[in-house]
């Protein structure tokens, strides 16, 4: 089954942790309130409690060409718990598997611009600080 697709202009937010429901409303609450517009389109389906990044390059590597998307976020255990709501950003295209961590104030620009195709998953990737997480251009 392909991965869900995401709304026009919006990156897919995928959650695989499913242990508190409170956390998940204030990762989606700090995303909202982190940009004018949405920027995400949720997906919260109990298919995908504790996927991994190797089984969802799977799933869209089976799926047919028109269904692949490029990237997508995931909300994990990491998410829900750290400070900031690190989500992982997940390259599923040019670099299957590449990830970094972006804390919910950054992730509308990075969605902005992987949506309209402004910049590329690698220009974020190779600017991440020493924990592997995204925090800015000019604080890396």
């Amino acid at each position: 089954m392909p991965l869900p697709q995401p709304d026009d202009l919006t990156s897919l937010v995928l959650r695989t942790d499913f242990g508190d429901e409170g956390a998940w409303d204030a990762v989606r609450a700090a995303l909202g309130a982190a940009g004018g517009h949405p920027h995400a389109t949720y997906v919260s389906e109990l298919r995908f409690a504790g996927v991994g990044v190797q089984a969802l390059m799977a799933e869209e590597a089976a799926a047919d060409e028109d269904d692949q998307i490029i990237y997508m976020f995931l909300a994990d255990a990491a998410t829900m718990k750290e400070p900031g709501h690190p989500l992982l950003a997940v390259d599923l295209s040019d670099e299957p598997g590449r990830t970094f961590r972006v804390p919910a104030r950054s992730f509308p620009d990075i969605s902005a611009n992987l949506s309209i195709a402004n910049m590329d998953f690698a220009e974020f990737a190779d600017a991440v600080d020493g924990s592997r997480t995204f925090r800015g251009f000019d604080k890396t």
